[in-house]
């Protein structure tokens, strides 16, 4: 569903709230928006924000319920089960094989996106001295926060040299009111392409979708391979193709149901020092050097909503967007490593501090397999700390994950401390985006990994006892 049907649909339902009090963008929202997302409130549609003449949707992610009105289904079962086709493919051998496999498309054409030659994100167009940022209710969040930061953009940039387009989530902070810093991490597609393009002498062409299907906001935060499109994902979550249309000054498409899009460039070294800003870790981004988006248009829907998001400290709307990935990315690294019988990235972790699998063990060293194995995926590849925990551990249960690591370590023997890639937002790292990373293999220890003792048997009710106790239940009065 687009964002307007889902205002329709959640405001029957009675899970969308229009807020027509006066309120300011900066703080008042977010200070509202945390208090309702912490008792699994409704969306917030404010109408009446000073100053502003553009509606503003946040907590559009809060709810599980609202995430599955999103992509039109009624639980997780069934929105896995549209992706579960991808791994019936058979088990090709090796792990770049398999990757490949994932994501062939012969059988996906139904779900690859439709080019439209109108699209309704294109009602109103404004070039020129029309341009203005301000017409937009962006948010200053946090009260150090260096300034209004666009919190929920879908980024569109095209690769100069393959002419591939890539989205990625990256905030933006207003400058003025025809340019914003563009915060993307080193790596990602938005960078990978800034730094192509100045390799070559170009500006690089770049959108931004506001308010685009909310899966097509889902998928821009996804970890997909570099080649695989989002729009390809969200037309699979969704179970239909997604609209794009062309752009009026720049060369690059976007979905056409948008609220609002921001055309424009970034010259080759052109830079802003952004921030802080107050991060999804709970504490502040410091300043830090990122390019200068130019807007040269800005094309709106005909009665556009903006939508934003607050981060802050966990747990917020952004968590939801983190357990979403790990339900859907699962089954994926289960088709890579078939030895993972589960996996938890739990939420206090930030879903890169922690990452918990089971595994059926089956021979020494498995665990450590599994580690290198991980740490060899994607955005995996920054996780900090990996448990490896037997198959019969409950990992989404941290009190039954506790007691398996408190009695099934020894420090010693079963800690691997290395060094590598981590989060670029990890404070504590030995340099920003390289540090120690920690693996754990809390499974059951075998005699061929050293331990020479005999592992001891759990102490658990026999069968008969249960059978006669459960017999003569109901009379105990209990």
């Amino acid at each position: 569903m687009d964002l307007k049907s889902l205002i329709t649909l959640w405001e029957k339902k009675g899970i969308l709230k229009r807020v027509r009090h006066p309120v300011s963008r900066d703080l008042e929202i977010t200070e509202i928006y945390q208090r309702v997302f912490q008792k699994k409130g409704p969306a917030l549609l404010f109408e009446n924000i000073r100053g502003d003449k553009l509606p503003l949707i946040i907590n559009i992610f809060g709810t599980w319920e609202r995430v599955w009105d999103i992509f039109g289904v009624a639980s997780e079962a069934e929105l896995l089960a549209r992706v579960e086709p991808l791994l019936d493919m058979g088990q090709p051998e090796g792990l770049l094989d398999k990757a490949k496999a994932l994501w062939k498309l012969k059988d996906l054409a139904g779900i690859l996106p439709r080019h439209v030659k109108k699209g309704p994100c294109q009602h109103h167009v404004l070039k020129e001295k029309e341009i203005d940022l301000d017409i937009l209710p962006v948010m200053k969040c946090w009260p150090e926060d260096a300034g209004r930061f666009i919190t929920l953009p879908v980024v569109v940039t095209k690769d100069p040299l393959t002419g591939k387009q890539n989205m990625g989530m990256y905030r933006m902070q207003v400058i003025d009111k025809t340019r914003t810093a563009l915060h993307w991490h080193p790596a990602k597609g938005g960078d990978i392409h800034h730094q192509r393009a100045k390799d070559h002498g170009k500006r690089l062409e770049v959108a931004c979708a506001l308010g685009c299907e909310p899966a097509v906001i889902y998928a821009a935060t996804a970890p997909l391979p570099p080649d695989v499109s989002e729009l390809l994902l969200a037309g699979l979550l969704m179970d239909r193709p997604v609209d794009v249309v062309k752009c009026k000054t720049v060369d690059i498409e976007v979905p056409a149901r948008s609220q609002i899009v921001l055309e424009g460039y970034i010259e080759e070294e052109e830079s802003f020092v952004e921030g802080p800003f107050g991060d999804h870790t709970g504490y502040y981004t410091p300043e830090r050097v990122f390019p200068v988006f130019h807007i040269q248009a800005i094309t709106m829907n005909e009665d556009p909503v903006y939508p934003s998001i607050a981060v802050g400290w966990p747990p917020l709307e952004d968590v939801l967007l983190g357990k979403l990935t790990e339900r859907i990315f699962s089954p994926f690294i289960k088709f890579l490593i078939p030895e993972i019988r589960d996996i938890e990235i739990p939420e206090a972790g930030l879903f890169h501090n922690f990452i918990f699998v089971s595994i059926n063990k089956r021979y020494p060293g498995q665990a450590y397999k599994v580690m290198d194995s991980l740490w060899g995926l994607g955005q995996m590849s920054v996780a900090k700390v990996i448990v490896v925990f037997d198959g019969n551990v409950n990992i989404h249960d941290l009190e039954e994950v506790l007691f398996h690591m408190g009695n099934n370590i020894d420090p010693v023997r079963d800690v691997v401390i290395k060094k590598g890639p981590v989060d670029i937002l990890d404070h504590a790292s030995l340099e920003e985006g390289f540090g120690g990373k920690m693996g754990i293999d809390a499974t059951t220890k075998l005699k061929e990994e050293g331990y020479t003792r005999v592992w001891p048997k759990r102490a658990t009710m026999d069968e008969e006892t249960v059978r006669r106790i459960d017999g003569i239940w109901s009379q105990l009065g209990l």
